[in-house]
């Protein structure tokens, strides 16, 4: 950069400052100064913002670095346009960085200020200006917290409230299950009383309990029938009780369906003991079948609630450093497990996993969030009826979740509003507009990634893409890695 002499007489001609005073434009060309400089870098986004540029003659490129590339956001020639340091007015209420890159493609003239000078200006000359622009600037930061927390509590509220009629499914099944299991084993006790008391031989009890515990196995490898085929079976099993004199048969064929028995195998009971006790011995055996078959429902149920226990564990990441290296495919799989009854039954979830791809660094909390906004939007958008496909693959150095609906996809026009803050396509008082926004900045500020959307009706896809590696933060970097255990 070489200077050049400044006019008062050129400064007015440029739109920012033709409204300015012979005595302020003289201010300005003593406090400031043009520039001739060279096509290339001006300033690079990040560093110490110390200048403030407004375009005098030629043209300039402002760009923002998006997932490790340097992404072309303005291309300028008309002389006032301006960048740098224009927030200098905020002091050191926000971090003092210029925002993106500024570059020159031809040589050019700039007029350049100091940024504690652009601060002075500022509140000298246009106190009341300052003063709604702080105000604007504040407010918007302090709304966009606001509403992007209470988005957050909402959504965290619509997930425990899905949680817990998850988890009093299965609880309430285990207690109906318990109460049963508490009656049958009642029965067993009489009926043993009964057969103690009775003309049982010791083979004979042997026999019994060598049935017995076929008949445990045969529970275990139970069939899954159709109605049609249960149907069937109840009949023929119901005429077989009722042959052999067996009271209630009706209630008791059911049992013995669901249990996989069969007429032959009831013959082989009959064989197995005396004739006068086959009705004793198959109420025996309904005792047994039921207590096993309820002691499989407990079971069943009990491992439910602990599954759901887990993946919330793993959804909230309750425990684990904020920073870790982890399975994605766990980290959808737990988002889909918290969102299953808002996603809805009548949503088809086809799962299309590359599970060779590797660990990889991450928040995972809020990576959860991400997958939870982008779920929760293509099941909203399907009106919870439709395809949801969740798929993962690699591409050259990244990691990609593609989240995809069968909805009846965004508009083109609006497809690149999106991603702002309080933008939004819901009724007022549905949504806040801040969803994509927050998955934005997590995804790109926060892991060094990229977001994007394909749309046309049928066929919506959000790429999320993550680096395989990325540097370990520190404190310098995000205050939240001093909560990381050392090493």
């Amino acid at each position: 950069m070489t200077e050049a002499p400044c006019s008062a007489e050129e400064l007015r001609t440029l739109f920012l400052f033709e409204k300015l005073d012979e005595g302020q434009l003289a201010w300005l060309c003593e406090r400031g100064r043009v520039e001739r400089v060279e096509p290339g870098t001006v300033y690079t986004e990040g560093e110490q913002a110390t200048c403030f540029y407004v375009l005098v003659e030629g043209e300039v490129v402002l760009s923002t670095r998006v997932s490790g590339d340097d992404i072309e956001v303005v291309r300028a020639d008309q002389p006032g346009v301006y960048a740098g340091a224009w927030h200098a007015y905020l002091g050191d209420r926000m971090p003092q960085q210029y925002k993106n890159s500024m570059r020159v493609t031809v040589p050019s003239r700039l007029f350049v200020l100091d940024a504690a000078d652009v601060a002075a200006m500022m509140r000298e000359w246009f106190p009341m200006a300052l003063h709604l622009l702080e105000g604007l600037f504040f407010g918007m930061q302090s709304t966009q917290q606001i509403v992007g927390q209470r988005e957050r509590l909402l959504a965290l509220g619509s997930l425990s409230a899905g949680l817990t009629h998850e988890l009093n499914n299965p609880a309430a099944a285990a207690v109906r299950a318990t109460a049963a299991l508490r009656e049958r084993v009642a029965g067993m006790r009489h009926k043993l009383g009964m057969i103690a008391a009775g003309p049982w031989e010791r083979p004979e009890l042997e026999s019994l309990i060598r049935l017995q515990e076929e008949a445990v196995e045969r529970v275990a490898k139970a069939p899954t029938l159709t109605p049609m085929q249960a149907a069937d079976r109840e009949d023929t099993l119901g005429d077989w009780l009722d042959e052999h004199g067996i009271d209630d048969a009706w209630d008791i064929a059911p049992i013995f369906v669901q249990a996989g028995l069969e007429p032959d195998w009831l013959d082989h009971v009959a064989a197995s003991v005396p004739p006068g006790v086959v009705a004793g011995a198959v109420r025996w055996l309904t005792y047994t079948i039921e207590s096993e078959m309820l002691m499989r429902e407990i079971e069943d149920s009990t491992t439910r609630v602990s599954s759901l226990v887990t993946a919330a564990k793993q959804y909230s990441q309750m425990d684990r450093a904020p920073f870790q290296t982890v399975d994605i495919h766990e980290l959808l799989e737990s988002t889909l497990v918290m969102l299953g009854r808002k996603i809805g039954s009548d949503v088809e979830i086809r799962r299309d996993y590359d599970h060779t791809l590797p660990p990889v660094p991450a928040y995972a909390a809020e990576l959860n969030q991400v997958w939870t906004n982008l779920i929760d939007n293509a099941a909203s958008a399907m009106d919870h009826h439709g395809v949801l496909t969740v798929r993962t693959f690699a591409d050259r150095d990244r990691l990609v979740v593609e989240i995809g609906d069968s909805g009846p996809g965004i508009d083109p026009s609006i497809q690149s509003r999106i991603f702002e803050p309080f933008f939004t396509t819901k009724p007022v008082g549905e949504g806040t507009g801040l969803g994509l926004d927050i998955s934005w900045r997590i995804v790109v500020n926060k892991h060094h990634g990229d977001i994007t959307v394909r749309s046309t009706p049928g066929d919506t896809r959000f790429q999320v893409s993550l680096p395989f590696t990325v540097p370990r933060p520190t404190p310098e970097t995000d205050p939240a890695a001093v909560l990381m255990p050392p090493g």
